[in-house]
C-alpha cells in the first residue's frame, strides 16, 4: 500500500469514527470480512437456528397450558429472534469504539443499576416468576435488567482497563472501581434472587481481568474469595442448601426436591446415540420442568441424541476458539477486552447450562445462550455477538 492510499484509508476511517450513529449505521460496516467473522457467523446463525427448532419442540404442551395456542411461546421467540438480529446488526455495522465513550458506558451501568433497583420496589409493574422477581413488564414487553448487566459490565470493564492498562493491578484505580460496579450490581442480582447470574457475572469480569494481565496471586484470590461468597450465600439460604443436597443425590427423592434433576437424567438417558426424534420426546410433553428455557440441552439430548448434543458442545467450543482468536487479534487493547468478555460470557454460560442439565453442577437457573426461550436474553446475548463480530472485522488477521 502506498503512503498515498494509506493516507486515504486512514482520513475515511477517521470520518467513519467521526460520524453520527445513524451516517454509522447507513456507510458500511467497518473492516473486512475476516475467516474468524465468518466462522462466528456461521456458528451463531446455526445455535440460533437449533434454539428455535427446539423451542417448537419443547413449549408446545407449555403453550396450551398457558394460553391454548400450542405455538405461543414458539412464534413469541421468533420474534424475539429477529429483533436479536436487528440488534446485531445495529451493533455489527457501529465501529465498537463508540461504546468506550464515557457517556455510553456509564449510562449502561447507571441505567442496568436503576433498572435492577427497581426490581426490589414491589410494583405492579414488576413480574415475580418461582419466588424470584427479576422481570419488568411494560405492557406486552418484559424486559430482564439482569441480562442487560452482563453487557453493561462488559462495556464499563472493557473501557476502564483499556485506560488503564498499565496500571491494571493498582487496587486503587482500577480493581476498586470495577470492584464497586460489580459489588452492587450483584448485590442488586442476589436479591432478586439468581445466584446463577451474579457468579457468571464474576466469571466475565475474571476472564477480562485475565486477559489485561492481573497478577496470578490477584486471579487466585479473586477465585478464592468468589467461591467463598458463592458457599455462603448457598448455605445460607435453605431452598440452595436443599438444591445443593438433591444434587448430590436426586434419586434420594425423585418426586421431590430431585424430580428436575431426575427427569432430566432420564431424558438424556433416552435419546441414545441418535435420538428419539421430533415428537417423541418426554421433555417435549413437559416432563422436565422448564425444559424449553433452562433445561434446553435436554430437549436436544433427547430429539436429537449423543450425536446432536456433542454438537452443541462442539459449536460453542468454536465460539470460545474464536473467540480467542478475536482477542489475539484485535487491533487494539479495547477490542481485545470487548472480546474477551463477551466470548467469556457466551462458553461460560452455555457449559454452566449444560452442565446443570447433565447434573454436573447444582440447579442454577442459567439459560443456554441463543438456544433457550427468552426475550432480554436472546436480544442482549444477539447484540453483544455483534460487537464481537465487529471486533472481529477489524482484526489483524484474515
Amino acid at each position: 500500500m502506498t503512503a498515498v492510499t494509506a493516507g486515504r484509508a486512514q482520513a475515511a476511517a477517521g470520518r467513519r469514527h467521526q460520524a453520527t450513529p445513524l451516517q454509522a449505521l447507513r456507510s458500511p460496516p467497518v473492516g473486512r470480512n475476516t475467516r474468524t467473522f465468518g466462522a462466528l457467523a456461521v456458528v451463531l446463525v446455526l445455535v440460533s437456528l437449533l434454539g428455535l427448532v427446539m423451542v417448537v419442540l419443547s413449549s408446545t404442551v407449555t403453550s396450551i397450558e398457558a394460553t391454548g395456542d400450542p405455538f405461543f411461546h414458539a412464534k413469541r421467540h421468533a420474534l424475539w429472534l429477529a429483533l436479536g438480529l436487528a440488534a446485531c446488526v445495529v451493533t455489527l455495522r457501529v465501529d465498537y469504539h463508540r461504546w468506550r465513550a464515557p457517556l455510553v458506558t456509564t449510562g449502561a451501568v447507571v441505567a442496568t443499576l436503576a433498572a435492577l433497583a427497581c426490581l426490589l420496589v414491589p410494583s405492579p409493574l414488576v413480574q415475580v416468576g418461582n419466588g424470584s422477581a427479576r422481570w419488568i413488564r411494560i405492557g406486552g414487553l418484559v424486559i430482564q435488567p439482569s441480562e442487560a448487566a452482563k453487557l453493561a459490565l462488559v462495556l464499563f470493564a472493557a473501557s476502564l482497563l483499556s485506560r488503564r492498562l498499565d496500571r491494571v493491578a493498582s487496587v486503587r484505580q482500577t480493581l476498586l472501581p470495577l470492584l464497586v460496579v460489580f459489588g452492587v450490581m450483584a448485590g442488586l442480582v442476589l436479591a432478586q434472587p439468581s445466584l446463577g447470574t451474579v457468579v457468571l457475572l464474576g466469571g466475565i469480569l475474571l476472564a477480562m481481568l485475565f486477559v489485561a494481565g492481573l497478577p496470578t496471586r490477584h486471579v487466585a484470590a479473586l477465585v478464592a474469595l468468589g467461591a467463598g461468597a458463592v458457599v455462603l450465600f448457598t448455605m445460607l439460604i435453605g431452598y440452595r442448601r436443599q438444591r445443593v443436597v438433591s444434587f448430590l443425590d436426586p434419586w434420594s427423592d425423585p418426586y421431590g426436591a430431585g424430580y428436575q434433576a431426575v427427569q432430566a437424567q432420564v431424558g438424556i438417558a433416552s435419546g441414545g446415540l441418535t435420538g428419539v426424534g421430533p415428537g417423541g420426546a418426554r421433555s417435549n410433553l413437559a416432563y422436565v420442568p422448564y425444559a424449553h428455557t433452562d433445561f434446553i440441552f435436554v430437549t436436544i439430548a433427547e430429539n436429537l441424541g449423543l450425536i446432536g448434543a456433542l454438537v452443541v458442545v462442539a459449536l460453542f467450543l468454536s465460539l470460545g476458539i474464536l473467540g480467542i482468536r478475536v482477542v489475539r487479534d484485535a487491533p487494539d487493547p479495547y477490542g481485545a477486552f470487548l472480546a474477551a468478555g463477551i466470548s467469556g460470557w457466551f462458553v461460560l454460560q452455555a457449559f454452566t447450562n449444560i452442565a446443570v442439565a447433565q447434573s454436573l453442577l447444582p440447579t442454577m437457573g442459567v439459560t443456554l445462550p441463543f438456544v433457550s426461550y427468552g426475550g432480554s436474553s436472546l436480544i442482549v446475548n444477539l447484540a453483544a455477538a455483534g460487537i464481537l463480530m465487529n471486533v472481529a472485522r477489524q482484526g489483524r488477521s484474515a
